[in-house]
């Protein structure tokens, strides 16, 4: 008999990828120019210009079996220094070569992550909104997925929600900031609120109760800082990803940072190569890591998320609607005038507009928008959000 779970998780994709893969279909059928498609988070800005140029020289002037050849199974040492240098000088905290691997992306270093550190009973906490994929990605690692629901409205942490779900079997919360699917970036203050609370929670039960940071958005910010969570908080890993900060999401490069403030941070780190020799999740890309190396502190324009952001945010306000107002990502999280998401979901398919229902994110009565599109799919978009809210006046 094969894998009952697994043959489930084959057959039914995400919703997210359902609504993408409808949008392929009406494309192929109208004209991709009809299709107002806002589900998929795929960056439609290029990378900068010096990622190219980077590729190139490296592809030209490198001796390619080195190029091309295997690292180190945890990275390329000199990689792995580039980046511990970066987090040091960046955000103050003191970091190790040596406490660095290096992934095929953010769903890679949260998978290894969540495997080095639950065992059979542990739980693992999401504040909702979050990432459907949390759930798959907890529950393969052997732990019972607890969902906690960020305050309506603004989306910063509900402490007292938070407080009665965590007990004595809590291994770990995953703390995603900027968010997807919300685009709220949690404050200082939420932040120190939140360490000071998983401090006395471990002090009551004698635990160790771990932050697994997961940023593949910090550098996708508007006008504002994103606290560094290792700054505060001792027991956190961190997963980064380059996808999105660089417009290289079909490229699958990023890594995990231990912070060496973590209870035993070699023997997490020790769990965290096991982790990925045990999933198979050896030797990142050889060509990403050089190139990444040579990038770091890089972004794209992300300017041009944020015109994208305010177009769509102050038409979509001016119709009725109600939005949370995103600090980072590209993602709107806005209101459906009905209760029910789906139905609204498919009720805005007649304009062609493919929008993705909140219930799988695990926060009901909402619908993500990604405006990492065309501005003129923004403007495209306008008079059929204004028809489909006159349906609701």
């Amino acid at each position: 008999m094969i894998n009952a779970k697994m043959t489930e998780l084959g057959k039914v994709r995400s919703v997210i990828r359902e609504i993408f893969e409808y949008g392929n279909k009406r494309r192929a059928e109208i004209g991709a120019e009809n299709v107002l498609d806002f589900s998929l988070g795929n960056p439609s800005i290029p990378a900068p210009e010096k990622v190219r140029e980077i590729m190139a020289r490296l592809v030209t002037e490198t001796d390619p079996v080195k190029l091309h050849g295997y690292t180190s199974a945890q990275g390329d040492a000199g990689v792995r220094k580039a980046i511990s240098d970066s987090i040091t000088e960046r955000f103050g905290v003191a970091a190790s070569p040596d406490l660095i691997y290096m992934t095929c992306g953010a769903a890679a270093s949260l998978t290894i992550s969540l495997t080095a550190l639950v065992n059979d009973g542990d739980e693992v906490i999401a504040l909702a909104p979050f990432f459907p994929e949390y759930r798959v990605f907890a529950e393969k690692a052997g732990a019972n997925f607890k969902v906690v629901k960020c305050s309506d409205g603004d989306f910063q942490i509900d402490f007292c929600a938070l407080e009665n779900a965590i007990n004595e079997n809590t291994k770990a919360i995953i703390v995603n900031s900027p968010n997807n699917p919300t685009g709220v970036v949690l404050s200082e203050e939420t932040i120190v609120k939140l360490s000071d609370l998983l401090n006395k929670k471990q002090a009551e039960f004698g635990t160790s109760i771990y932050i697994i940071c997961d940023e593949p958005y910090r550098e996708l910010v508007y006008g504002m800082e994103v606290p560094y969570i290792p700054a505060f908080y001792d027991n956190t890993i961190v997963c980064y990803s380059f996808s999105k900060s660089l417009s290289l999401p079909g490229e699958r490069i990023g890594y995990i940072f231990v912070s060496p403030k973590t209870d035993n941070p070699t023997d997490i780190y020790a769990a965290v190569c096991g982790a990925g020799r045990a999933l198979g999740f050896v030797c990142a890309p050889s060509l990403l890591q050089y190139t990444v190396k040579e990038c770091i502190g890089l972004t794209a324009d992300i300017e041009v998320y944020k015109k994208n952001r305010d177009i769509l945010y102050n038409a979509l306000c001016e119709y009725g609607y109600k939005c949370a107002k995103p600090d980072g990502a590209f993602y709107l999280f806005m209101k459906s005038p009905e209760s029910d998401a789906n139905a609204f979901c498919e009720r805005a398919k007649k304009y062609e507009l493919l929008l993705v229902p909140s219930d799988s994110f695990g926060y009901e009565g909402y619908v993500r928008i990604s405006y990492c599109v065309s501005e003129k799919q923004i403007l495209k978009s306008l008079p059929a959000f204004k028809a489909l809210m006159e349906e609701y006046k």
